[in-house]
């Protein structure tokens, strides 16, 4: 037997006004339709925005159900819509932010498992790395060079 070890880093920013001003766009759209999400159930908001190689802006916000299952995160309802619309562009960049009704969030959120595989595929797909940025309401935002940096052990294709 023997140990190994994987190691991911990501850069910090302190805030909004530190990100790269395309990347502060980015956030920005993301937290607008954050605000717009429908989110009865966990009274938690996210938002997602994704800048494709073409110059297109996709949003998403969480979309829940009362039949918890049934409902879908920003980040997929986001990158499904540019799958679909926009099958031949890539991915360059991703904005998550998210906020609940019940009290501030201050952390970096990430995207939860069924999002990363999901923008796994994506990834995989287009052969590209995406960049991913993720921070709560307010305060520190983190950059993951990539998905695969998030989840590196990625099941994909190749296995089935």
């Amino acid at each position: 037997m023997k140990e190994i070890s994987i190691t991911t880093s990501f850069l910090e920013y302190d805030s909004l006004t530190d990100l790269p001003q395309d990347i502060q766009s980015l956030m920005d759209q993301a937290v607008e339709v954050r605000k717009k999400a429908y989110a009865p159930y966990s009274q938690f908001r996210v938002g997602a925005a994704l800048l494709l190689d073409n110059g297109k802006v996709i949003v998403g916000s969480n979309q829940e159900n009362a039949a918890y299952p049934s409902g879908l995160c920003a980040e997929r309802v986001a990158i499904f819509h540019a799958g679909s619309v926009y099958p031949e562009a890539k991915i360059l960049k991703m904005a998550i932010t998210a906020a609940s009704d019940t009290n501030q969030t201050k952390a970096p959120i990430p995207p939860c498992g069924s999002c990363r595989q999901s923008i796994a595929e994506y990834e995989i797909k287009q052969d590209t790395p995406i960049e991913i940025y993720f921070m709560g309401e307010i305060g520190t935002i983190y950059q993951s060079a990539s998905l695969k940096n998030l989840l590196p052990f990625m099941f994909d294709k190749k296995f089935l």
